[in-house]
């Protein structure tokens, strides 16, 4: 009798493929990008990925022997996981950083909260999102010849000229899973497989792709776009990453929705954020946003009609109570009483602020033309506040003004110049260049970088080396590379401070040729 009458809880309706099944099958989706990956970038990169898969099993290993929870990772979740964080990082990562982000990963994220299914964000983007905010200098090094180097994306956002073909190849200076063409061929097969949803994955590269050309600053440039497409994760976050089936919505309408939100959302970070690589947060961001969309956008039952069981029911129209949960209404007021507060502050403190920037910003000049008495400003509103040339980055011109001693003869130029590629945000600095064109030294009126790395800016043993200097531009020398004329040796382990502060100083520069001799 036993065997006559199986009762188990819901859904009685199963489907033929089981969680290994389909974890094998996208495992395998991710063979070619991980093949092309290694070809590339070598035994590191296989050493990366082999750390990471056998970190994240391990871990779920140990998990279920000490807490006697089965065996879970047999199922193939975790080796997904570990190959998933593996393919986004870059080739050049130190090797515990796979260990440690899929311990993190699979531990933390997934296995204390109940494990497969119970998992509220996606535990491979999680893991590495842990990664880049706890070992930031060693998860940004891309290096080209041993050389550290930008990524593809990066060079995109300064204004600067890419290799489309190397970026859809994967052969660019990008992360180990960077091959679009091989991300392509596994994400579409697991959309014919019906392993993926494609209401997901398209939505976020059309919402992607949709705002970057609306506020990105070239139109709908072809190339610009997929330039685009092609770097910082987008690809792979939208068939690997965003279609994780415990982190998304269950209805076609919430997961077109869901989709929007993670490209919009990565459209903004990559055209108005300071950080090539933000697109991962975009879709954690879309993961927490799952159950409340969840909650009102929910599937159709089976021969549902909605007004005929309200008619049949007497139901009552549903309040704002019934509609919106308790502590979300509490949240949004909070919320919004601290938003008004902060706003009443930043109103009554606004005009208080912009009087301590400006009297900043003259001490400076005072400090970088000390002979002068008096300044005045220079004229170029059509230069100010845009990014200028196309040789430094996203640099910006604030203001120039000319110092004049008590004769009124010009004694110096000072330029205020941002730039907004510092590792933590925008370098503000003001750089003092007498008549000739020599480099008097410099102030920073803006820098909230690293602190022990590269905040060293700030110290007389990096800031100093500008001081007497006449040269048309700077050059910045990493790794210990040959002295120059004109070289300027990085802060060690801060190479990107380094290069946003040389840049912008070769902006000012520039610009002083263009108002040299204004009276």
């Amino acid at each position: 009798m036993s065997n006559v009458l199986n009762i188990s809880s819901s859904p009685h309706v199963r489907d033929r493929w089981s969680t290994r099944y389909i974890m094998g099958i996208v495992f395998l989706s991710l063979m070619p990008a991980t093949i092309v990956g290694v070809a590339v970038h070598g035994l590191q990169a296989f050493l990366i990925i082999l750390i990471s898969i056998v970190s994240a099993v391990g871990t779920e290993f140990l998990f279920d022997t000490l807490c006697h929870k089965g065996k879970s990772y047999l199922d193939g979740s975790a080796a997904v996981t570990g190959l998933l964080l593996a393919l986004s990082l870059s080739p050049d990562t130190p090797l515990y950083a796979p260990f440690i982000g899929s311990v993190f990963a699979i531990l933390v994220v997934k296995c204390c909260f109940g494990g497969l299914g119970k998992n509220f964000i996606n535990p491979a983007l999680a893991g590495r999102c842990f990664l880049l905010i706890s070992f930031s200098n060693s998860m940004t090094v891309f290096k080209v010849d041993a050389v550290s180097a930008a990524t593809p994306v990066a060079e995109l956002l300064a204004g600067k000229a890419v290799n489309v073909t190397s970026m859809f190849l994967g052969t660019s200076n990008a992360v180990i899973g960077s091959s679009i063409a091989a991300l392509l061929l596994g994400g579409l097969l697991l959309w014919a497989f019906d392993i993926i949803h494609g209401e997901i994955c398209f939505s976020v590269l059309g919402g992607f792709t949709l705002f970057v050309a609306l506020f990105g600053g070239q139109g709908f440039d072809p190339v610009f776009l997929i330039a685009n497409i092609c770097g910082g994760g987008v690809v792979m976050g939208a068939f690997f990453m965003a279609t994780d089936y415990v982190t998304s919505p269950v209805s076609k309408l919430g997961q077109m929705i869901y989709g929007l939100i993670i490209g919009v959302l990565g459209g903004l970070f990559r055209v108005f954020g300071s950080s090539a690589d933000s697109f991962s947060y975009s879709i954690l961001m879309g993961n927490l946003l799952t159950p409340l969309i969840d909650m009102y956008i929910l599937p159709k039952p089976f021969a549902y009609r909605k007004k005929a069981i309200a008619r049949q029911s007497g139901a009552p129209r549903k309040t704002i109570k019934q509609m919106i949960p308790r502590p979300v209404l509490v949240i949004a007021i909070i919320t919004l009483l601290a938003g008004l507060a902060l706003g009443g502050v930043y109103s009554m403190t606004e005009e208080t602020i912009k009087e301590q920037q400006r009297k900043k910003a003259w001490e400076s000049y005072r400090a970088v033309v000390p002979q002068a008495e008096s300044f005045r400003a220079v004229q170029a509103p059509d230069i100010y506040g845009t990014i200028y040339g196309s040789s430094y980055g996203r640099v910006t011109i604030n203001e120039a003004v000319i110092g004049m001693d008590a004769s009124g003869k010009t004694v110096g130029y000072a330029i205020s110049v941002t730039s907004s590629e510092g590792y933590d945000g925008n370098i503000t600095i003001s750089v003092g260049i007498d008549p000739d064109g020599v480099v008097n030294s410099i102030e920073f009126t803006e820098l909230h970088e690293t602190p022990g790395k590269g905040m060293l800016a700030a110290d007389p043993a990096f800031k100093d080396q500008f001081n007497g200097r006449s040269v048309t531009s700077f050059k910045l020398i990493t790794g210990g590379g040959a002295p120059a004329a004109n070289g300027i040796d990085a802060i060690s382990g801060s190479t990107v401070s380094s290069k946003a502060i040389v840049n912008a100083i070769n902006a000012a520069l520039d610009f002083f040729q263009s108002v040299k001799g204004v009276q």
